[in-house]
């Protein structure tokens, strides 16, 4: 049989050309490292289609020792999960408001990693350019995985908006100061709105067209929501 689009490279592990650093770092290093990391977020306008998205979530065990990952590989164009992983990492890095993807990334990367086929894009549940220093969860991601990235958060981190229509793909300007640093879109009508942000490697039309693309039943985009609803039955499994 000839495999399909979602049986390619079913029998290697993703490569993700990591750009390297330590994850032993006082809060003082790390948040040195975004400022140094932001420079490197590239906004640009994607051509083409983005089909295999890869959704990423997180959370940590009961006992708060772990931080566990999951990462749900989803097809837009059937709107089905075509792969789904998880991993768990020992937590190394205190909790800080604004420095969340040091306890994060590690996990996450490690349930990329098993990932069978390497997606066309990141999907993150965080923000990626709508962050105090311009360097939330999903630039991270993307600039050490190289790979377009959109970050979709359920809340604000920090910026001011305005309520968009309560119309499906109505749209608010997420600002801080004079710069926009994503948007706050409304996925389905009525519904609470997300907050979406350029993670690397796309523009915010780019992210607000994939994130609604996505969002096909329910407020979150289904890469997301699936990779929530995959990363609490982890949690749960390990008791």
């Amino acid at each position: 049989m000839v495999p399909g689009p979602a049986m390619a490279n079913q029998n290697r592990a993703m490569k993700i050309p990591l750009v390297p650093h330590s994850w032993s770092l006082t809060p003082r290093q790390a948040i040195a490292l975004q400022r140094k990391l932001a420079r490197r977020v590239c906004v640009v306008k994607r051509a083409g289609e983005l089909r295999f998205i890869a959704g990423l979530d997180a959370a940590f065990s009961a006992d708060g020792k772990r931080c566990l990952a999951a990462v749900v590989l989803w097809d837009r164009v059937e709107l089905r999960t075509v792969e789904q992983q998880t991993a768990a990492r020992k937590l190394t890095f205190p909790y800080i408001p604004g420095l969340l993807s040091f306890r994060e990334a590690p996990a996450l990367l490690a349930a990329l990693r098993k990932l069978r086929r390497t997606p066309d894009a990141l999907m993150c549940d965080g923000q990626g350019l709508a962050h105090p220093r311009r360097l939330g969860i999903a630039s991270h991601i993307g600039i050490l995985c190289g790979l377009p990235t959109v970050g979709c958060a359920k809340s604000r981190l920090c910026g001011e908006h305005t309520e968009p229509a309560w119309a499906r793909g109505s749209v608010a300007p997420l600002t801080d100061g004079n710069e926009q640093i994503g948007e706050v879109l409304r996925t389905q009508d009525g519904v609470k709105p997300v907050y979406v942000s350029v993670g690397h490697l796309c523009d915010l039309a780019n992210a607000r067209e994939l994130v609604l693309a996505c969002a096909t039943r329910f407020r979150l985009p289904e890469p997301t929501r699936l990779a929530d609803r995959l990363v609490g039955e982890f949690k749960r499994s390990l008791g």
